[in-house]
């Protein structure tokens, strides 16, 4: 039996499958740290640690004339946003209803992508991972005020990490009200910024909830790593005669390789 416990709830398949899709419409947008770094995984919710490569020295060892080492480990965190579904809308459902109220289950997929988005970009310090704005060498520059001068901005930061050694090509994640301005901006000619942008990054620009400012990244590979266990999924929690109490929970941990392959631009 999964840990999930679906099978307890009382939903259809149909109303499974109408919660999942609804899940992934949601998620799929928001996701935006996901689009940029390496994904591992899912290896399932069994999966509790990442191996670091690392070894910490072990002062008394069973033995005398023996030394011991142990090894380093990353555990992984959880992250669950609750949500409740009425038992009258999944039965609406089934009769054929098409406008079954879901307005839960959205905030709930919308508040735990933020919440990922900020573990992996600013970090979560109550679950040792380091965010890659924290970890980065480079000082954060400023994106500026006004659209117009995001381009140099951006410009200026794909050039540091290629003076850095860090070959590209680049993306950005982009803060939801900065991300709104680009897309909102058409510059002399009527080009949009947003195709500007990608130019100079060669590489994909996201919306990223939960990002103050922007961060500009290698997309080359192997440089910041996010290490999952249980993908996200909806679990059952409990039901009375009205409503359906239900989750969405994943299992992760953040890594990063390369400090230096990203640069941040705060707003």
């Amino acid at each position: 039996m999964s840990h999930l416990l679906r099978s307890h709830a009382p939903i259809t398949d149909s109303g499974w499958a109408l919660l999942d899709d609804e899940a992934r419409q949601r998620l799929t947008p928001a996701l935006a740290a996901r689009r940029l770094i390496d994904f591992r995984g899912p290896h399932g919710w069994e999966h509790s640690a990442t191996n670091l490569g690392r070894t910490d020295l072990v002062v008394a060892s069973p033995q005398e004339g023996v030394t011991g080492l142990r090894r380093r480990v990353l555990p992984l965190a959880e992250l669950r946003a609750d949500f409740t579904v009425s038992v009258r809308e999944l039965r609406d459902q089934e009769r054929g209803a098409v406008d079954v109220d879901l307005a839960s289950l959205d905030d709930a997929a919308h508040r735990i992508a933020v919440a990922e988005n900020v573990a992996v970009f600013d970090g979560w310090a109550q679950a040792d991972i380091t965010g890659i704005v924290g970890a980065s060498p480079h000082e954060q520059r400023p994106l500026g005020e006004e659209p117009e001068s995001y381009p140099r901005a951006v410009a200026g930061a794909v050039e540091l990490l290629l003076s850095s050694g860090v070959g590209g090509p680049y993306g950005m994640a982009l803060g939801r009200e900065q991300y709104r301005r680009v897309v909102e901006t058409a510059e002399h000619g009527g080009h949009l910024l947003l195709d500007h942008l990608r130019k100079i990054l060669d590489g994909p620009i996201v919306w990223a909830p939960g990002v103050d400012g922007a961060v500009v990244l290698s997309l080359r590979g192997g440089d910041f790593i996010y290490d999952c266990g249980q993908d996200l999924a909806i679990g059952y929690s409990r039901h009375d005669d009205e409503v359906v109490h239900l989750y969405i929970e994943e299992s992760f941990s953040f890594v990063v390789a390369s400090p230096d392959a990203a640069v941040a631009l705060c707003a």
